[in-house]
């Protein structure tokens, strides 16, 4: 059933991110000693100086004014207003049970309901604001970060949501002040209300205290194996090297959670079954089974992958968008096992944490576990780039498979938080590959927005059908109410195609057009 919207030439954006030491696992083969850690990585080293990574200058490798328009097959597209009055909406998932509701997360600790007749509903689905840590109304990069259905919601009625609350007493290190505790947790529908959550049903999953407030990760969903996945960033603060990071196998950059995969969970994506054990049970096929890293650990070597999704049809594979530090933003195609990089690289590039603004000249290509350090698909230049610079954060998007936009089937759509800091300039990409190496890439200009989108862009969403769904606001913060959602569509779909009416969560009529077609 097509979701029936009205257009508008306008748009709103924001974002986030999140991490917890988990006890070492007890295998034999666990602990390198120090002589043996440094034979093997000095072994690995030599065998990949003859294919280190030799730094290019740091350029945008792919500017969207060298890509024609014909080579996407673009036409005018423009923003269908979905719903309004939000603070910090992060995301939109439609129910897996023919409701046709869509729900949406917002930051600050609810969810928020727009029915299959397109009214938003003024009663959250659910509100876990007193729980949360108090957050900075300025940025902030905790909240509630995350929301996914289970496959069998129709009949179970379970979701789960990762979100961050205030750090336990003690903590990991008891002598250090921990900043928050990361929680994923399971809910269930309230019997008697299909929009509204019971929280008394709460079945915390995994827990992981935070030693900073930055780089949560933050992004939850099931993929086509039916396993939960989760994103969490390094720990946070810069560079990773800051307190409540680890050493790793890298001296060159002092600590690395992004390299490590046996002290703690951070810098991965993790993969759990939800379905069976107490509260969870690591599926038999996940890569580090039985061998040196953390059962629970699907891939490594990430910074801040904020968003992230699966493509929902084709070849179903996991697309990341991991912010960087300095120089370059990336997207990545997320496969079991593998290494992307930080804080070895900063996308193509080799790090450099003593000055990441000078990229080093070269850095190993496999890490001490024998395992390459893979490569972007995509990659945007940060800000602070000198060249071309036009991004603050990567924001991960998803494959459009809709029917809405034809020239977009099977493309990655994807954007950016804002180009400038404290401006909300958010940009919106189509990508594809074009041969080996990086994608082609290309800026999406809207009808009447020919530079940027006007907001802060704060995350997207898909629906069943396939069509996508970006959430803004005009403030960088999880305060105000000017977090919007909007639908992507054609522009021309908007022109004489009914009216309609609906009301946001403040109980205003905002005139969302729900009779077009």
């Amino acid at each position: 059933m097509e979701r029936k919207t009205s257009t508008a030439s306008t748009f709103l954006t924001q974002v986030p991110r999140w991490s917890r030491p988990a006890p070492a696992k007890t295998t034999p083969n666990r602990l390198f000693s120090t002589v043996g850690l440094a034979l093997l990585l000095s072994t690995l080293l030599l065998q990949s100086c003859q294919e280190e990574i030799k730094e290019a200058a740091p350029t945008d490798s792919q500017t969207s004014e060298e890509l024609s328009v014909a080579h996407f097959n673009m036409k005018p597209v423009d923003l269908a207003p979905i719903a309004t009055n939000l603070v910090s909406p992060l995301g939109v998932e439609e129910a897996p049970d023919g409701s046709n509701r869509l729900f949406i997360l917002d930051q600050i600790g609810k969810i928020w309901i727009v029915n299959a007749a397109d009214n938003q509903l003024t009663t959250p689905f659910l509100d876990v604001t007193s729980k949360m840590v108090t957050l900075n109304p300025r940025y902030d990069e905790r909240g509630l970060l995350g929301f996914t259905f289970h496959p069998d919601f129709k009949n179970n009625g379970r979701f789960f949501i990762y979100y961050t609350l205030p750090p336990r007493p003690g903590g990991p290190t008891p002598t250090t002040t921990w900043n928050n505790l990361s929680r994923i947790s399971e809910f269930r529908v309230s019997a008697g209300n299909p929009n509204v959550a019971d929280l008394s049903t709460e079945k915390v999953i995994l827990e992981l205290d935070d030693p900073q407030s930055n780089h949560n990760g933050g992004t939850i969903a099931f993929g086509p194996d039916g396993y939960l996945y989760i994103a969490i960033g390094d720990g946070g603060g810069a560079n990773d090297v800051d307190p409540g990071h680890v050493e790793d196998w890298y001296p060159v950059n002092k600590g690395g959670n992004g390299q490590d995969i046996e002290a703690n969970l951070f810098g991965n994506i993790l993969r759990l079954d939800v379905n069976s054990g107490a509260p969870y049970r690591i599926p038999a096929d996940n890569p580090f089974v039985g061998k040196t890293g953390r059962d629970e650990i699907w891939a490594y070597g990430f910074r801040n992958p904020f968003r992230f999704s699966f493509d929902m049809s084709g070849s179903r594979r996991m697309f990341a968008g991991d912010a960087g530090q300095l120089l370059f933003e990336e997207i990545d195609v997320v496969e079991k096992g593998q290494n992307y990089g930080w804080n070895v690289k900063e996308g193509t590039s080799c790090f450099n944490a003593a000055d990441p603004l000078k990229p080093l000249a070269s850095c190993p290509s496999v890490d001490v576990y024998g395992r390459r350090l893979i490569n972007p698909v995509i990659q945007v230049n940060n800000y602070r780039n000198p060249v071309n610079g036009r991004a603050t954060t990567i924001i991960g998007g998803n494959v459009y498979r809709g029917n809405d936009i034809p020239g977009f089937q099977g493309k990655y759509i994807f954007g950016t938080f804002s180009q400038n800091p404290g401006t909300p300039d958010a940009e919106l990409f189509i990508s594809q590959p074009s041969g080996p190496g990086l994608w082609d890439y290309r800026e999406i200009n809207l009808v009447n927005r020919p530079d940027d989108l006007g907001y802060y862009l704060k995350g997207f969403g898909q629906d069943l059908e396939g069509e996508i769904y970006l959430t803004v606001s005009e403030l960088s913060g999880p305060t105000g109410n000017t977090g919007k959602v909007f639908k992507l569509v054609l522009a021309d779909k908007e022109k004489g195609k009914g009216k309609g009416h609906a009301q946001d969560n403040s109980g205003k009529d905002n005139n969302r057009g729900k009779g077009r077609g």
